[in-house]
Formats: structure tokens, C-alpha cells, sequence
């Protein structure tokens, strides 16, 4: 997402689980910058959201990209890391306005 010069990554998730979600949320941007924001979206009807923090845009919205991860909370007497990816989907570039 992007307003005036700050760009930002925003991603939603409805959980109905029953169980408490991890999402790791990654915005890639020109020269190698990447911004990684970790939450968690709790068991509830209503979407939970996840987003990473403004900052100055470094080029244009097309230079871009996003990866959202959704993941288990964990497993019991183990960490999260050991959690089955439950979902993975990420962003394609805006298009130009050639085309």
C-alpha cells in the first residue's frame, strides 16, 4: 500500500481455527530493503489483520512485493517454529501504466 511517499504492507485473515495463528509478514522492496513484521491472529469470526510499519517509499509502488505466511501456533512441547504452513500467498507488482 502506498500513500503520498510512505509504503506499507497490510494482510487479513479470518481464523476459525479455533486455535491461534502465527503470520509473518514480509515486504520487499528495491535495493534489498525488506520489512518483516510477526503476528499473531487469534480464533475469531471477524478477520484479524497483520501490518508492517510506514516508511519512506524508495521507488515506485511496481518495485514492490509481499509475502504473507500463516502458520499453526505451535505444537505441543515443541516450538512454533516446528508448526505446519498453513498458508502462503504473495503479491505480484503493480502494473505499469503502459500496460
Amino acid at each position: 500500500m502506498t500513500d503520498g511517499r510512505a509504503t506499507w504492507a497490510r494482510s487479513y485473515c479470518r481464523n476459525t481455527t479455533g486455535d491461534e495463528l502465527r503470520s509473518v509478514l514480509t515486504l520487499m522492496g528495491p535495493g534489498g530493503r525488506i520489512v518483516e513484521t510477526h503476528c499473531t491472529v487469534e480464533s475469531q469470526d471477524e478477520p484479524g489483520g497483520c501490518g508492517t510499519p510506514h516508511r519512506s517509499s524508495c521507488g515506485g509502488p511496481d518495485e514492490y512485493v509481499t509475502v504473507a505466511e500463516y502458520a499453526g501456533g505451535g505444537v505441543p512441547d515443541g516450538t512454533a517454529e516446528e508448526a505446519p504452513l498453513l498458508l502462503r500467498s504473495g503479491s505480484d507488482p503493480a502494473p505499469s501504466e503502459a500496460g
